[in-house]
């Protein structure tokens, strides 16, 4: 059997990291046994369904390197199918209309409710017409069976059962003529021959309802595999309190799309004890043998340091080309260059390309404004010894004369060196101070020294 796995997620919101995840697990599945991984965009929702979420979806995953094989399916161009479908049930007598009003059902259920009971539809249009002439518009509903029991051998749940009795006459076609979820998706599946449902398990309650579908219709059950949704860290299902949860967020703020591959694959799988793995060893060793049934907890830390692994593997060139779009002025040639040729120390100290971009404004632009821990080499022996060192800056081996300056004023190398880094940078952290000065020329190291030493000069 050739595998065949979807991804369908809906347009209602911005794409969910979690949802990410199950991406990155049809995707690798499919590419692991050589089969297809289809996309379709559930926008039934024409009220919160956006195009621009649309459009992220698609942009998220090329981003992140998951193709999909075919054409995508839209959703709501299929409607007419499931009406269809949904008709010929009611015709094969596996389905019936129901024409209870919405106050009756509402009565009932709160009457259910005030007996301490679960409300469950009382089935009583199943086999009987009677209240037809009342002149509500009917929903449809399926005909599920009252006896036996039902058995889904998950792939990574394992044997799961539920008494068909515990199972409601459920709505295929509201009473405006539209699908509910819970048919669109199985006709969906089936007519793209999905052979493998792969989702988080907040879907497993539904799987028992779908599979009564793929009966009621006669066509072929797919294999299931309900995956842990992801937490944060203090335990609760991740959400916006924890932190950036749309995937779209984490592109902004600069992680690469290895990283997050790599990150959200061992978020609730694992192959031994490798934790760095590359989408090719990942599509080799993927399978759902070795994907827990716990919740995987969201973990910002580890994410930061796969990013900057990731970061030190990429050419110095490909990571400027990556860090432009986040530029928010013009960076000329000459700033591209002195970049690039510092990048071997700047991605020594990044996690994310915001955090490179940020530090190597040092070469696009002298500093308009300092750290506050700047002051402590404002003082006026720091000025001096940057004054003395200003006279020196010629010299070929600057870090013997930054050491010979501290000597001579009875300072240290490090009142030297710090007061060198605020002037060039406005910060007390970056690369070597001298391999900076390299790196933008002594002219104009000269110029933002002496810019620090006439602002804090006139201070006093």
């Amino acid at each position: 059997m050739s595998v065949v796995v979807r991804f369908a997620p809906s347009p209602t919101g911005a794409l969910h990291i979690g949802s990410v995840r199950t991406a990155l697990f049809n995707w690798l599945f499919a590419r692991h046994n050589n089969g297809k991984f289809l996309l379709r965009i559930e926008d039934t929702d024409k009220v919160r369904s956006t195009d621009e979420n649309k459009v992220l979806i698609f942009e998220i995953l090329s981003w992140l390197g998951l193709d999909h094989d075919e054409e995508a399916v839209i959703q709501s161009s299929r409607i007419e199918r499931h009406k269809e479908v949904a008709l010929d049930l009611v015709s094969k007598g596996a389905a019936y209309f129901c024409y209870c009003s919405q106050n009756e059902l509402t009565a009932k259920k709160e009457e259910a409710i005030a007996n301490g009971i679960s409300y469950k539809y009382d089935r009583i249009c199943r086999d009987s017409d009677a209240k037809k002439a009342s002149g509500v518009p009917p929903v449809v509903r399926l005909k599920s069976k009252l006896s036996g029991t039902l058995v889904v051998d998950d792939m990574v749940q394992g044997r799961v059962r539920v008494d068909n009795s515990q199972l409601d006459d459920f709505v295929l076609l509201r009473s405006d003529g539209t699908p509910t979820y819970m048919l669109s998706v199985v006709v969906d599946d089936h007519d793209m021959g999905v052979t493998h449902v792969i989702r988080g398990d907040d879907h497993l309650t539904n799987t028992f309802k779908q599979i009564q579908i793929y009966e009621a219709c006669g066509w072929n059950i797919p294999e299931f595999a309900h995956i842990p949704l992801i937490y944060g860290p203090d335990g609760a299902k991740l959400s916006k309190r924890h932190g950036a949860v749309s995937a779209v967020d984490y592109k902004e703020l600069g992680y690469l799309p290895e990283a997050v591959c790599n990150y959200l694959l061992r978020l609730g799988w694992s192959h031994g004890d490798h934790e760095i793995i590359s989408m090719k060893e990942a599509i080799e060793w993927f399978d759902f043998k070795n994907v827990g049934k716990s919740p995987s907890r969201f973990d910002i830390n580890k994410l930061n340091h796969l990013n900057a692994h990731y970061l030190k593997g990429r050419s110095d060139s490909e990571l400027f080309d990556y860090m432009l779009p986040f530029f928010d002025i013009q960076v000329t040639e000459t700033a591209k260059a002195m970049i690039i040729k510092g990048m071997k120390s700047l991605k020594e100290r990044a996690k994310t390309i915001v955090d490179l971009v940020k530090s190597s404004m040092i070469y696009v632009s002298a500093p308009s404004i300092y750290d506050e821990k700047c002051n402590k080499f404002t003082t006026e022996m720091h000025i001096d010894l940057l004054r003395e060192f200003v006279t020196n800056i010629g010299e070929n081996d600057l870090h013997e004369a930054a050491k010979r300056i501290a000597e001579s004023k009875g300072a240290k190398l490090v009142d030297v060196a710090q007061g060198i880094r605020s002037a060039l940078t406005g910060s007390t952290t970056s690369p070597s101070v001298f391999e900076i000065i390299e790196i933008i020329g002594k002219d104009e190291s000269t110029a933002r020294i002496n810019l620090f030493i006439d602002r804090f000069s006139s201070n006093r």
